[in-house]
């Protein structure tokens, strides 16, 4: 089947649910999205079957499916955060995207100096490097992906796999603020340094140092949209009974 098509049928169901037009314990017929989309049966099938893995929908026998609550979804799974980033809530998904980093990044740069591998020191020489040519360059699309790449080497040379595999919400941290404009036009000389002195410390194999720079970016990177998310409410659903 086309790709394209399934996309289309996949996001346009996704973003319903995340948005809440489709609400907790709504019930809608396979039949139904069929002519809603337009697509054939195999299509929708195959979207719910995306769905499902996400928790976001359970079929139901006879019936079609229905949408599950919000505390069954897949969070960090990246469609899931880019339909939130997509959103009117893209306040909460971004704060949670960076209070996620705030934990884990100062963490994966203290091992990364401790266990990282040759290799992958260099690499983040490198990369810190090439964001700062990005930025003289005034290529700001360049830095961006320089950026993300730095971020996401720190989280793999951790030796963590669970920190490997969170590469998609530095990535969707980014993307989010780029996409919303909450990006500043390029980043100060401050910034720049912070990630050559990170990536000095971790090859330096200065694991203190590395950890307590980590967080100073991160905590920057908060400091500048904060503001974005201060009003927003908190949710505490799914805390074990």
């Amino acid at each position: 089947m086309p790709k394209s098509l399934l996309q289309q049928t996949l996001d346009s169901l996704g973003s319903a649910i995340v948005t809440g037009r489709m609400h907790e314990g709504y019930v809608v017929p396979t039949e139904e999205l069929e002519a809603t989309f337009g697509v054939s049966r195999s299509v929708v099938k195959e979207a719910i079957r995306v769905l499902h893995t996400l928790g976001f929908v359970v079929s139901v026998k006879r019936v079609g499916v229905r949408v599950l609550p919000s505390t069954s979804w897949n969070y960090f799974d990246p469609l899931v955060m880019r339909w939130r980033l997509e959103s009117e809530g893209y306040p909460a998904q971004l704060r949670s995207l960076n209070e996620l980093r705030g934990a884990i990044e100062p963490a994966a740069a203290e091992l990364a100096a401790r266990y990282a591998p040759d290799e992958l020191c260099g690499t983040l020489l490198t990369l810190a490097a090439e964001m700062r040519t990005a930025v003289r360059a005034q290529h700001i699309e360049r830095f961006i992906e320089v950026d993300v790449k730095f971020h996401n080497v720190v989280l793999v040379a951790s030796g963590n796999e669970m920190f490997a595999q969170l590469q998609s919400a530095v990535g969707n941290t980014v993307s989010g603020r780029s996409d919303r404009g909450l990006l500043p036009d390029l980043p100060d000389e401050e910034s720049l340094q912070l990630h050559v002195t990170l990536a000095d410390a971790i090859q330096g194999r200065r694991p203190e140092e590395a950890r307590a720079t980590a967080n100073r970016l991160v905590n920057a990177i908060i400091g500048e949209t904060a503001d974005t998310w201060a009003d927003e409410p908190r949710t505490f659903r799914g805390a074990p009974e």
